[in-house]
């Protein structure tokens, strides 16, 4: 049997692996780094991943970081749970690469300025400017995926992929950062449709252990929507 491990912490992007496993359906144990007691510095995880990141991937002994890439190498071994739909020739899959990467490397900068910006700048006003530029960025990029919706109900049209399970992380992610998704209707009704397949209720099970865990050992992180200093 091939022995899988994730490392996880909850609400990050590691969601988005966590999902493509269960969707394959393999087993896989995940393990919780925990970013407030400094794990993701310590030696220990820093031999397993040098960039102190979650996700991180072990599959026999080898490790693989980088949703995109975990993404692309779990669709090529597991071709038949279908994470991203079959690509005819290399252009097709350079585009699907592109569009994980909108997610990667666009999206999820976005994410971060909304979610952490006191994590990104120490001055109280700066995180507040942070802020309003991501949710002035965001916009921009949920109409894009607004409008590409209108094609169907997944990015791919009829077809769901991991594409749409990365989507939703960007979009739960800033839901509850007071950022209005009220101009997004399909955007919204897609994550909606996303919460009831089986392999993101089976993830948000994990995390919500994990974050159970977390808070039994007064180690949660709570961001906060930064306000000014002199307001």
């Amino acid at each position: 049997m091939t022995d899988v491990l994730l490392y996880v912490s909850p609400g990050t992007c590691a969601r988005v692996a966590t999902v493509a496993l269960e969707e394959i359906g393999v087993p896989f144990e995940t393990r919780i780094i925990r970013f407030m007691k400094g794990e993701h510095k310590s030696l220990r995880y820093k031999s397993v991943n040098p960039k102190g990141k979650v996700p991180a991937l072990v599959i026999d002994g080898d490790t693989l970081t980088e949703n995109i890439a975990i993404i692309t190498y779990l669709d090529k071994r597991y071709p038949d749970a279908h994470l991203m739909p079959r690509a005819g020739d290399d252009w097709a899959k350079a585009q699907q690469l592109a569009d994980l990467c909108f997610c990667g490397t666009t999206l999820h900068p976005n994410v971060s300025r909304i979610r952490v910006p006191q994590l990104l700048v120490s001055d109280p006003n700066a995180a507040v400017y942070v802020y309003e530029k991501g949710i002035k960025g965001m916009h921009e990029y949920f109409q894009l995926v607004e409008d590409r919706l209108a094609d169907g109900p997944w990015w791919y049209g009829d077809t769901w992929s991991m594409m749409d399970a990365y989507l939703y992380w960007a979009f739960w992610r800033v839901e509850g950062a007071e950022f209005d998704v009220g101009p997004y209707p399909r955007f919204t009704a897609h994550a909606r449709r996303i919460e009831e397949r089986p392999s993101v209720q089976r993830s948000m099970a994990r995390e919500e252990e994990a974050q159970q865990q977390l808070e039994a050992e007064g180690l949660v992180f709570v961001p906060s929507v930064p306000k000014r200093a002199d307001a």
